[in-house]
Parts: structure tokens; C-alpha cells; sequence
């Protein structure tokens, strides 16, 4: 008796490699935009801009603070049917009262791939926010003070000084991030997409080889992360090349 159908293994694998592409699409959708947003969050809790500061404490807190399943269930269903029930509500805004558009009802519509990204994108971007802000915070103030003291401008002090040393700081730190935004893509099933982990199920209870089907599929997140890992290590190293001795 054989324990595991590797025919069936074999013959799974090139399927579900088919669905890689959008695997990683989503992940890498989402990187570039938590990326940016990211960026824009550090600033603001480094330079600790009024309001703005206060709002994003808030934003990291709750992001951090909940489940990215919640926040993806949030974005497909929770969101858009609140703002249809609210097209064509009256709302009383600092005494001004206005009727709320009728066309925000059907301008609610989002496909899943859609609200998988912008989940993703959200709850990593506060994660890296304060990944970012370390880096920043983390290059020697004494740097930054002779910088000045020469007569550098704050944009040149960044764009030569700060920037560089706080990238290779940052960067272990946002791959990582990016191993773990590919594998969280698998939450997106939940929402109906057929990414990797969506397949695998289809497959599994097509034809009952559960044990086989997310075997193979475990295989194949092992081998991305692991090339990701190189990766990783390639571009380590190539940041610090110049503090060898």
C-alpha cells in the first residue's frame, strides 16, 4: 500500500504553479503600496507633525491590533455595504446638512483581489512604519549634526547621509515583511480569489488527496521564500560591502 500518491503530486504541481503569477502579483501589488505609505508614516512619526502624528498612532495601533482576516472581511463586506446604506442619507455637517449621493451605492462595488490587496497593503504598511522610523532613528545623530554643521540642507542630509545608511538597516527587516505578506496572501481564499492556497483546496476536495495536495502546495511557498531568502542575502551584502574593511 503507498502511503503518498506521488503520481498525483507530480501531476499537481504544474497547476498549481500556474497560479503562482497572481500569488505574487497580490504580494507585490501590495509591497510597492505599503512601500510608500509606509514611508510617508515614518516621516510623519519622526518629524512628529501635529495631528497628523496623533492619527497615525491610531492608524498603526488598530492595524497592528487586529486580525488581518477582520481587516480583509472588513474591506470585501463591511465597508462597502456601509457606504451604500448610506447613499442617499441626509448628514448634518458643522450645521450644514446635505443629502449624501445616490451614486455612492453602486461605486461601492470591489472585486476581492481588489480588497485583498488594499488589506495587505494596510496592515503591513504598519508594520513597516515603524520598521522604517527605527532606521531613521537608528543612524547616528552626530552624523546628522556635522552634516549641518557644513552647511548641508535637510533635503541633502537625507538624500546622503541618512537615506543610505537607513536602507540597509531597513532591509532585512521589509524582506521579511515581504515573505510574510506572500504567505498571508493565502488569507485572500477567505474572499473567494483562487490564488495558490484557493487552487490547493479546489484540488484537494476534487479528488480527496488532501494530504498530497498541501504537501505540494507547502512546497512550493518553501521553494519562493527560500529564493526570496537569497535574494535577501545577495542584497545584504551588496549594502554592506562598503563597511567591510
Amino acid at each position: 500500500m503507498s502511503i503518498l500518491n506521488v503520481d498525483y503530486m507530480l501531476g499537481l504541481f504544474p497547476i498549481l504553479v500556474s497560479y503562482l503569477p497572481l500569488t505574487l502579483g497580490m504580494a507585490a501589488a501590495g509591497m510597492v503600496m505599503a512601500l510608500m505609505l509606509s514611508c510617508c508614516l515614518a516621516v510623519i512619526r519622526v518629524l512628529r507633525l501635529p495631528i497628523l502624528n496623533g492619527l497615525t498612532k491610531l492608524f498603526i495601533s488598530f492595524f497592528r491590533g487586529t486580525p488581518l482576516l477582520v481587516q480583509l472581511f472588513l474591506f470585501y463586506y463591511g465597508f462597502p455595504k456601509l457606504i451604500a446604506d448610506m447613499a442617499g442619507v441626509s448628514v448634518t455637517i458643522l450645521g450644514h446638512t446635505t443629502i449624501l449621493p445616490m451614486w455612492l451605492e453602486d461605486a461601492t462595488e470591489i472585486s476581492a483581489i481588489t480588497a485583498a490587496i488594499i488589506g495587505l497593503t494596510l496592515h503591513f504598511s504598519a508594520y513597516m512604519a515603524e520598521s522604517i522610523r527605527a532606521a531613521i532613528v537608528g543612524v547616528d545623530r552626530s552624523q546628522t549634526e556635522a552634516a549641518l554643521s557644513i552647511g548641508m540642507t535637510n533635503g541633502q542630509l537625507m538624500r546622503r547621509i541618512v537615506l543610505p545608511q537607513a536602507t540597509r538597516i531597513a532591509v532585512p527587516t521589509l524582506m521579511n515583511y515581504f515573505i510574510d505578506m506572500i504567505k498571508a496572501t493565502s488569507l485572500a481564499f477567505a474572499l473567494g480569489v483562487t490564488e495558490l492556497m484557493g487552487a490547493t483546496q479546489k484540488e484537494a476536495a476534487s479528488s480527496f488527496n488532501y494530504f498530497e495536495a498541501f504537501i505540494t502546495a507547502a512546497v512550493l511557498y518553501w521553494a519562493v521564500v527560500e529564493l526570496l531568502a537569497w535574494v535577501q542575502r545577495r542584497l545584504e551584502s551588496r549594502l554592506n560591502e562598503a563597511y567591510r574593511r
